[in-house]
């Protein structure tokens, strides 16, 4: 493949070539001559294999911010001809890393052993590796795309909470709510029998004494079900650091849930995050951006997770220090009342604090280090 200064010689050629043969002069020729027979003997570098059997393997897919991600780049000569010197181009996200490879004899490998250090949570591709071939002027350069890109999920930094039971989420009843039930597990009150009801509910000893037919009425329960709803709206964080404080918070949380309960749900404005374990929620939080402005504030979120929050016992609101009291009442509000609420609002560098918006408890944190305690007054 020709670079854009292989074309500017090549143009060069033409134009001297022309000019010498119009004008008769000689010395541009001559440079005409000299400029091909350069390009001509940088070509031949190109000639020759530059198919390796490339293995690239990272130890862990999965990191925490700050971590290294340490990696192996194997290259065999799979062929019965020695392969010259090239180069190897790792692309690493927005950046890339190259390896020079010296000739490698028939069956020869090298391996390349590399670390990628991680400063921001996100999802990096690591790959596909390049294969280069060119000439020691730089002019051609000959590209094989080998072996596919790997997925590096760099996780956001979470924190603890041990010593929290999240509110009922180790009640083994559930969290009792108002209506009644013919069939769960809290006992409630016995009623006289009418026509339809289980008889295996019921109550012998009751029925014998009042002469009268008694069942057992129970109050629903509600199974240990977490929610956790992250608003991922530019408006609602003074900076990029806050909406990393909010991200670290309800990965915290959310890992707290999967610890006590079954179940967890994620929501951020306009989607739900897959949730189906502690490593596919935090995969999920690694790849989160920040939205436009004109994406739903706290109080659509809410609404959201309300529809689908029927059986929840607790349900987490995180958001910056950008949402007004106003929406930050208006999105509690929109809950169901048998919902455990609590707001946790990320506001970096604030003094942790707790206040009461209706019958919400409203925590605000300045540092993942907060959280536990900040937690622990209302969920300990």
């Amino acid at each position: 493949m020709a670079r854009s200064v292989t074309w500017v010689l090549i143009a060069t050629v033409i134009v001297c070539a022309l000019a010498g043969s119009m004008l008769g002069w000689a010395e541009l020729v001559v440079a005409a001559v000299v400029i091909t027979t350069a390009l001509a003997v940088c070509a031949l570098f190109l000639i020759g294999r530059t198919t390796y059997d490339v293995a690239l393997d990272l130890t862990r897919t999965r990191v925490v911010v700050g971590e290294r991600a340490v990696g192996a780049l194997t290259l065999t000569n799979g062929g019965d001809r020695a392969i010259l010197p090239s180069r190897v181009v790792l692309p690493v996200g927005s950046g890339r890393g190259t390896f020079d490879v010296p000739r490698l004899s028939a069956g020869e490998s090298r391996e390349e052993l590399f670390t990628i250090p991680t400063t921001a949570r996100g999802v990096l591709a690591v790959g596909p590796v390049s294969v280069l071939r060119g000439d020691p002027l730089g002019l051609f350069e000959r590209v094989h795309n080998r072996e596919r890109a790997v997925q590096l999920y760099v996780h956001p930094r979470t924190t603890g909470l041990d010593g929290l039971s999240l509110g009922h989420l180790r009640d083994l009843e559930g969290l009792p709510a108002s209506d009644l039930s013919p069939d769960d597990v809290s006992f409630h009150a016995l009623r006289e029998y009418q026509p339809g009801d289980d008889r295996r509910h019921v109550h012998w000893r009751s029925s014998a004494r009042t002469g009268t037919l008694m069942v057992r009425q129970y109050e629903e329960t509600r199974r240990s079900h977490f929610v956790v709803g992250l608003s991922v709206r530019a408006g609602d964080y003074r900076d990029a650091d806050e909406f990393e404080l909010a991200i670290s918070v309800a990965g915290s949380v959310g890992l707290r849930a999967f610890s006590d309960s079954r179940r967890l749900d994620a929501w951020v404005q306009g989607r739900a995050l897959p949730a189906a374990s502690g490593r596919r929620f935090l995969d999920a939080l690694a790849g989160l951006e920040q939205g436009r402005t004109r994406t739903g504030g706290l109080v659509e979120l809410a609404g959201v997770i309300a529809a689908g929050a029927s059986t929840a016992s607790v349900a987490v609101l995180v958001c910056g220090s950008g949402v007004p009291a106003a929406q930050l009442r208006a999105a509690c509000a929109r809950l169901p009342r048998e919902v455990r609420v609590v707001a946790v609002i990320a506001e970096s560098g604030a003094r942790p604090g707790l206040r009461r918006i209706g019958d919400a408890d409203v925590v605000t944190v300045g540092a993942l280090d907060d959280l536990p305690a900040s937690l622990r007054k209302v969920l300990g």
